[in-house]
C-alpha cells in the first residue's frame, strides 16, 4: 500500500523552456481539506507566462474533487452525487467582479434576490435549489465558512436568513468552486439540505496575475469598478504561499417610476446600493517534514455601503428638509476568517488537525434623516445617526480526522475509512444603538436598537462522523457517511447519507442517494429584534423568546429536518459529449422563516410593549408584528440537467458547448399554526416558499477558441415565478390575507463576451450581460407601492436593472 494517496493537479503556471525541476503541487485528502504538498517534475514546453489552451487542459469534470466525498481518487465525472465544477477561468469569463453574480450566470439551481430592502440590502447571498440562503452549506477549502452577522429583515424569499457572505472572499483568490447539488448533512452538519458550495483557493507557486473589469448599466448609472491581484511563490520548494487581494466599488443605480404624492420621480431605492469593498486573503502550505505538513489560509474583508430608502416629502419635517428628504442606512463592515492546521501521514493513515475562527462585524447606521421625538421634546435631531445596532458574529471550529484505505480481498477496491470529530463554538451580539437612534419613534425609515432590545448569546456544538466509500463489485460504487451533533440549545441530532453508483460501461451510468439532514436555529433566529418604517407602516421583529412575542403565539424554535432522494444518470454517447441527469426530491419539516400575520392595534401593543416606540402618523393596518417560528413543511421536486461537446473546426480552432438547466416546484404540505390556533403565514409567505423562484432556469451557449481569439455567447433563460402582491389602494389596502397573484413570464438573457491574447502577458475582452437590456415584468399600477415601486423586487427571476457593458484587463506575469 502506498503511504499517500496522491494525484498531481495540472499546473497554474508553465515553466519556461529548459526548466527541469519545477515544483509542481500534489493533493491528497481528508475529510473535506485538501493535502497539498510539492512534488519536482520535469516540463519543457510554453513560454514563460503563457498557460496551456483551453483544449489542452483536462474538463473541469475531470479533475480531482475533495466535496461530498473522502475518496482521495474521486472526479466530479466518477462521483455519486451531481457536483458542477466552476473554475476562475469560468469566473472571470461571465464578466463579473464578484463571486456570487459570476456563479448565478453559471449555474442553473442558483439564484440570489435582486434587492433587499433595510439592513441587509449589501449580503451577497446564494440559493440552492429553491430553497433559501440558509439551507446551503458554505465552505472555504473544505472548511466551515461563518455566516454574516447581518440578518435580512425585510419581506421576501430572503426575510430572515443570515447566509454566509460569499463576496468577502477575494474572487482572485479562487482556484474553482465545487458545487455539490444534493444533501450532505450526514458529511458536513447543520445547513447542507440543499447542498453544498466548497470554494477552493489557488495554490500558485510562481506568477503573478492581475485583472481590472469597469463597466456600468445602459441606464448610465451603477459604474462598476473591480480590480484584483494574486501572486504566489515556492516557499524554498517544500511549499507556497499565495496571496490574493481586490477591490470594487459600485454605484448606485435606480429604476424607480413616478411618486403619487409628489408626481415627480424622486425614490432612488428600486437599484443596487453603492457599496466600496477591499478584500484580503492568504493560502498557504509548507512541509515540516515529508510527511507533516503546516497550512493556513485567511481572509479578511471590510465594506462601506450606502443603501437608498423611499423618499419623504417636506410635509414630514419642513424645519429639516423643506424640500424632503431621501434616508439612506449606512453599513460598516469587518469580516474575517482564519484557518491553521497540520497534516500528513503516520502508519500509513493520513491524519488532519485544524481550527477555524472567523466572524463578522457590523454597524448600522442612517444619513439624510431626523427623529421626529428628538426635535418635538429637544428642539433638534441629528441628521446622521453613526450607529442604529450594531451586529457580531463568531464562529471557532476545530476539526481532527483520519483516513485509511484498507484492502479487503472481496472488495473490487479499497475500503476508504474516514472518522472524525468536531467541536465548535458560536457567539451573536447584538448591540444597543446611540441614543438618539432609539428614543421615542427613532430616526425615519429605521428605528434605532435600545438596550432594553440588546443582546448576547453563545452556544456549543460538539459532532463526531464516519465515512466508507468502496467498490463492492468493479463497476459498483458505494459510499456511506453517518454523523452525531449536539447542540447545547437545539439538542441532539443523527444524519444518514447512502450513494451508489453502477456503470454499466463507458457510456452509460446510474447513481443515485438517500439521506437524512438538519438545519439548527441560527442564534440570530433565536435572538433577533428591530423595527423598520415605511412612509406609511412599520414592520417590527420580536425575539421568539420574548413575553411579547410569546402573547402573540409563539412557540420555542426546533431544528429542521430534511429527508432527500435523488437518482439520475451519466452520459457518453460519443467522444466529447457528455450528459447528466440527476432528479432530486426534499422533504423538509419545521421550517423555519419569520412567522406571525398581525397587524393593526394587536400589533402595535406588542411592539409597544416590546420596547419599540412608533411614530404616530402610520396606517394602522400597515404596522406589523413578526417573530421567527417553525411555520410549514415542505416538499421540493427537481431536477438537473447538464451537457457538454466539444466541436474540432481545424485551421478554425474549436466550439465548447454547454447546456444547463434546473427544474424546480415546491409545495407546502403542512401550515403550522402559533399557540392561539392561527395559521403561522399567509398567502403571501407561502408565494415566498412556492412560486418566487423560477419554476426553470436554462443556460446554453459555447466559446470559440480560434487562434488569439475567444468568443463566449450565452443564453439564459428564466422561467416562470409568481408573485402574491400586497394592495396599497382600495378597500383591501395593506391586508395581511388578501394578495392578487401576479405571473411574471418567462425571460431570456444574451451575454456576449469576445477576448484577445494579445501576448502571453496580456489580454483584453470586451462584454455584455443581458445585451438585449431586458427587465423584468412590472407589476399593476394599483400594486406598487406609492406608484414608484415598478417591480416585485423580491422575485428571484430577471433582474429589473438592465444591461450591463464591461471591458476587462488581464495581466499575467
Amino acid at each position: 500500500m502506498r503511504r499517500l494517496h496522491r494525484k498531481s493537479l495540472p499546473p497554474t503556471h508553465a515553466p519556461a523552456p529548459g526548466d527541469t525541476h519545477v515544483p509542481r503541487l500534489t493533493h491528497f485528502v481528508i475529510g473535506t481539506t485538501i493535502f497539498v504538498g510539492v512534488n519536482h517534475f520535469s516540463l519543457a514546453g510554453q513560454a514563460r507566462g503563457q498557460t496551456a489552451h483551453t483544449a489542452d487542459l483536462p474538463a473541469a469534470d475531470e479533475q480531482v474533487i475533495v466535496t461530498g466525498t473522502r475518496d482521495p481518487h474521486q472526479t466530479a465525472r466518477k462521483s455519486t452525487s451531481p457536483i458542477q465544477v466552476v473554475t476562475a477561468k469560468q469566473l472571470a469569463a461571465t464578466g463579473q467582479s464578484d463571486i456570487r453574480d459570476a456563479l448565478i450566470q453559471l449555474a442553473p439551481s442558483m439564484t440570489r434576490s435582486d434587492m433587499n430592502i433595510g439592513n441587509s440590502n449589501m449580503t451577497d447571498a446564494i440559493s440552492l435549489r429553491g430553497l433559501t440562503p440558509n439551507q446551503t452549506l458554505v465552505l472555504v477549502n473544505g472548511k466551515r465558512r461563518h455566516t454574516t452577522a447581518v440578518l435580512s429583515t425585510y419581506q421576501g424569499p430572503q426575510q430572515g436568513t443570515s447566509p454566509v457572505d460569499i463576496d468577502l472572499i477575494p474572487v482572485s483568490a479562487v482556484d474553482h468552486v465545487e458545487i455539490l447539488q444534493d444533501g450532505a448533512a450526514a458529511q458536513y452538519g447543520s445547513d447542507a439540505i440543499a447542498g453544498v458550495v466548497n470554494i477552493i483557493l489557488k495554490h500558485d507557486t510562481k506568477g503573478l496575475q492581475a485583472q481590472a473589469i469597469n463597466g456600468g448599466y445602459y441606464a448610465g448609472d451603477g459604474f462598476t469598478s473591480g480590480e484584483s491581484l494574486n501572486w504566489g511563490t515556492s516557499l524554498a520548494g517544500r511549499g507556497f504561499f499565495d496571496l490574493s487581494a481586490e477591490y470594487k466599488y459600485m454605484d448606485h443605480t435606480s429604476r424607480d417610476g413616478i411618486d403619487n404624492r409628489t408626481g415627480v420621480k424622486d425614490n432612488f431605492l428600486l437599484g443596487n446600493p453603492r457599496q466600496m469593498r477591499e478584500t484580503i486573503g492568504y493560502n498557504m502550505g509548507f512541509h515540516i517534514t515529508p510527511d507533516i505538513e503546516l497550512y493556513s489560509f485567511s481572509t479578511f474583508g471590510h465594506r462601506d455601503g450606502e443603501s437608498m430608502q423611499y423618499f419623504r416629502p417636506s410635509t414630514v419635517m419642513p424645519s429639516m428638509y423643506p424640500e424632503g428628504f431621501s434616508p439612506q442606512i449606512t453599513l460598516g463592515e469587518n469580516d474575517y476568517s482564519v484557518t491553521v492546521g497540520f497534516r500528513g501521514t503516520k502508519f500509513d493513515w493520513d491524519w488532519d488537525v485544524s481550527t477555524t475562527y472567523g466572524g463578522d462585524n457590523a454597524t448600522i447606521g442612517m444619513l439624510n434623516t431626523e427623529n421626529p421625538s428628538l426635535i418635538a421634546d429637544f428642539g433638534s435631531s441629528p441628521s446622521r445617526f453613526n450607529k442604529m445596532m450594531t451586529l457580531s458574529n463568531t464562529q471557532w471550529t476545530t476539526d481532527a480526522g483520519l483516513r485509511h484505505a484498507f484492502h479487503v480481498p472481496l472488495l473490487a477496491a479499497p475500503l476508504n475509512f474516514a472518522i472524525g470529530a468536531q467541536y465548535r463554538y458560536d457567539s451573536y451580539h447584538i448591540g444597543a444603538g446611540q441614543y438618539g437612534a432609539w428614543y421615542g419613534a427613532g430616526p425615519a425609515a429605521d428605528h434605532g436598537l435600545s438596550p432594553q432590545n440588546a443582546s448576547d448569546s453563545n452556544r456549543d456544538v460538539t459532532a463526531g462522523y464516519i465515512d466508507l466509500s468502496t467498490q463492492l463489485l468493479p463497476k459498483w460504487q458505494v459510499d456511506f457517511a453517518g454523523r452525531f451533533e449536539h447542540y447545547t440549545d437545539a439538542g441532539d441530532t443523527e444524519t444518514g447519507k447512502v450513494s451508489s453508483r453502477y456503470d454499466f460501461n463507458k457510456y452509460f451510468s446510474l447513481r443515485g442517494t438517500v439521506s437524512n439532514g438538519f438545519r439548527a436555529p441560527t442564534l440570530a433566529e433565536e435572538n433577533w429584534s428591530s423595527l423598520a418604517v415605511s412612509p406609511t407602516g412599520a414592520s417590527g421583529f420580536l425575539p421568539v423568546g420574548s413575553v411579547a412575542a410569546r402573547q402573540l403565539g409563539a412557540r420555542p424554535l426546533k431544528p429542521e429536518r430534511s429527508t432527500n432522494f435523488s437518482a439520475g444518470f451519466v452520459l457518453n454517447p460519443v467522444r466529447d459529449l457528455h450528459i447528466t441527469f440527476d432528479a432530486y426530491q426534499i422533504d423538509l419539516r419545521d421550517r423555519i422563516m419569520v412567522g406571525g400575520v398581525y397587524n393593526g392595534q394587536q400589533a402595535i401593543d406588542a411592539l409597544n410593549a416590546g420596547g419599540f416606540g412608533l411614530p404616530s402618523d402610520l396606517v394602522a393596518s400597515a404596522v406589523k408584528a413578526q417573530y421567527f417560528a417553525n411555520v410549514a413543511s415542505t416538499r421540493t421536486r427537481g431536477m438537473d440537467i447538464t451537457a457538454s461537446y466539444r466541436t474540432a473546426l481545424g485551421n478554425y480552432g474549436s466550439i465548447d458547448w454547454d447546456l444547463a438547466a434546473n427544474f424546480n416546484q415546491t409545495n407546502i404540505r403542512k401550515v403550522d399554526k402559533d399557540s392561539t390556533g392561527k395559521d403561522l403565514i399567509n398567502a403571501q409567505t407561502q408565494g415566498y416558499i412556492t412560486s418566487y423562484t423560477p419554476r426553470n432556469k436554462l443556460i446554453f451557449g459555447g466559446t470559440w477558441h480560434m487562434g488569439k481569439w475567444d468568443f463566449t455567447a450565452h443564453e439564459i433563460r428564466y422561467g416562470r415565478a409568481t408573485s402574491q402582491l400586497e394592495y396599497y389602494t382600495g378597500p383591501l389596502a395593506y391586508s395581511n390575507t388578501q394578495f392578487m397573484r401576479f405571473v411574471n413570464s418567462p425571460r431570456f438573457q444574451t451575454n456576449l463576451m469576445l477576448a484577445y491574447q494579445i501576448n502571453p502577458q496580456w489580454r483584453v475582452a470586451l462584454g455584455a450581460n443581458n445585451i438585449g437590456n431586458e427587465k423584468q415584468k412590472k407589476i399593476p399600477a394599483e400594486f406598487r407601492y406609492l406608484g414608484t415601486a415598478l417591480y416585485d423586487y423580491d422575485i428571484q427571476q430577471m433582474g429589473f436593472n438592465g444591461g450591463f457593458y464591461y471591458f476587462q484587463v488581464n495581466l499575467k506575469l
